[in-house]
């Protein structure tokens, strides 16, 4: 990466030039977003923190489980009775974009299928003046978040002990890093596998190439030692620091050549015990991929519940 080509960089990372047609991508997110949160019970815009900008970005909705039973049977043990499964869902946005109330639509599958499903905001980077936000920033806010979620989901009907992360693009290195997370460093009352399970859509796991993208760098003001902390792909193994959760690393097909790559990275960084599932969905772009995920009958979405359930 260190003598890419800065226009090949700016070709392989902006998604929007990519995609002709990602406005309307993005239109049916809101639209369908704005259907579920009308349509399904919502709980918006819980308080999880209190810190960059005073804590306004961070708030989350809570989507409880529609009534049935939850996906899969509890392990014997590891669950509180009754409780539903926890997908916590990461939106993208290059850290920089986007917001949960664009995300609300991946709640109407997975509670239908009988999970409980919160959704986060983070402060976008670069923040203001006299208040800048980082990509460190921005994962330290995950963490409380996920820290919440373990503290108070139960009052909502979720189950602590079956919390999933899902993320895309950039949600889906903040998955990552949540998957590597030291829980006990950032909480002494937080079990050391918080994180069940992860799945990163179209993730980054190796920062150097986009400090280096001409297109990112005026908002992300990424510098190389920020970079190298916040990889995921540079960190040990979770298989191997503890934390025994499982990690299914997805991208689509037709995505450019450096997402296929940081596709194939975090399962050669982590191992295929870790990251069992590496794949490149057939006829998926950076924005088709996500509603795959809530469409029955795609492998993504089989993935989600199967990760789910585990």
């Amino acid at each position: 990466m260190a003598n890419a080509d800065k226009q090949w960089l700016d070709r392989m990372y902006n998604n929007r030039a990519r995609v002709p047609e990602f406005a309307r991508h993005l239109a049916n997110w809101q639209r369908e977003s704005a259907l579920a949160r009308a349509g399904l019970a919502c709980l918006s815009d819980v308080p999880y923190g209190s810190g960059k900008g005073g804590g306004a970005s961070e708030r989350l909705d809570i989507f409880p489980a529609v009534d049935g039973p939850p996906v899969g049977d509890p392990p014997v043990g590891d669950a509180q009775p009754g409780g539903a499964p926890v997908l916590v869902f990461i939106h993208g946005g290059y850290w920089r974009s986007l917001d949960k109330s664009d995300h609300s639509f991946v709640a109407t599958e997975f509670t239908l299928s009988g999970a409980c499903v919160v959704v986060p905001n983070y402060a976008l980077c670069p923040g203001q003046a006299g208040s800048p936000v980082t990509i460190s920033d921005i994962t330290l806010q995950m963490v409380s978040a996920l820290a919440w979620v373990w503290r108070n989901i139960a009052k909502h009907g979720g189950d602590p002990a079956r919390i999933s992360v899902i993320g895309h693009s950039a949600g889906g290195h903040l998955a990552a890093m949540l998957m590597a997370c030291d829980w006990k460093a950032a909480g002494a009352d937080l079990p050391e596998r918080l994180v069940k399970n992860a799945m990163s859509i179209s993730g980054l796991f190796e920062l150097e190439s986009i400090r280096q993208t001409p297109f990112l760098q005026a908002d992300l003001k990424l510098t190389s030692a920020q970079a190298r902390q916040a990889s995921p792909a540079w960190m040990p193994s979770p298989k191997l620091s503890g934390n025994r959760g499982t990690f299914y690393s997805v991208a689509g097909a037709s995505e450019s050549e450096e997402f296929l790559r940081h596709n194939r990275l975090i399962q050669k960084a982590w191992g295929k015990k870790t990251v069992p599932v590496c794949e490149a969905l057939p006829g998926l772009n950076h924005f088709s991929i996500l509603e795959a995920l809530v469409r029955p009958g795609q492998r993504l979405n089989s993935l989600a519940l199967d990760l789910l359930m585990k």
